[in-house]
């Protein structure tokens, strides 16, 4: 008999990266994930954000944006119907959750949590129907830069929103009393 230290009630992790060090599980039909390296020089740190291969739509760059969420802060949940989001995430640490709420889509009901930040910056493509949230893990401002499909139409705004703890998505936020909620 295998001896063990392990207490009652203890659960095993389970699998957090592949051999490759790429995020194992499911990912969401048309969600592009393309993580970069910062690049140190002589004078700081060069780091890209975005180039037009790494979004598989081709959309030109119309309209950039950049979100600051506070730490503890939670924006869940959004959608497009026409936008795709271009999310870049490179300071602080942020979770990002995606559902895939799309009736003609193959991965239609599948969820993804991603992590990025200043370990792991990333350039998130978003495809409309898709449902995205954020939260900021960190202990700093995390910041995010957005370069959509289509520019902000302000008299007809192409944004969705539900709360975080809607039942129509099956997933549950780490919501404690000091989280900052969007209104």
């Amino acid at each position: 008999m295998e001896k063990t230290a392990m207490l009652p009630g203890a659960r095993k992790d389970g699998q957090q990266i592949a051999e490759d060090w790429q995020r194992p599980g499911p990912t969401i039909a048309g969600v592009v994930l393309r993580e970069v390296r910062h690049v140190p020089r002589d004078h700081g740190v060069i780091t890209e954000i975005f180039r037009p291969e790494w979004d598989p739509g081709g959309f030109p760059v119309v309209h950039i944006y950049q979100s600051r969420l506070y730490p503890g802060a939670l924006g869940a949940w959004s959608c497009h119907q026409r936008v795709t989001d271009r999310l870049f995430v490179n300071q602080g640490h942020l979770k990002l959750v995606l559902y895939d709420g799309r009736d003609d889509s193959a991965t239609r009901g599948c969820l993804m949590e991603l992590h990025a930040g200043d370990n792991r910056p990333s350039l998130l493509v978003v495809p409309p129907g898709v449902w995205h949230g954020l939260q900021n893990l960190g202990t700093t401002d995390a910041l995010v830069l957005n370069c959509p499909s289509h520019a902000y139409d302000y008299k007809d705004p192409d944004h969705y929103r539900l709360p975080h703890d809607t039942p129509e998505i099956p997933y549950s936020w780490n919501v404690s009393a000091g989280t900052r909620l969007r209104a």
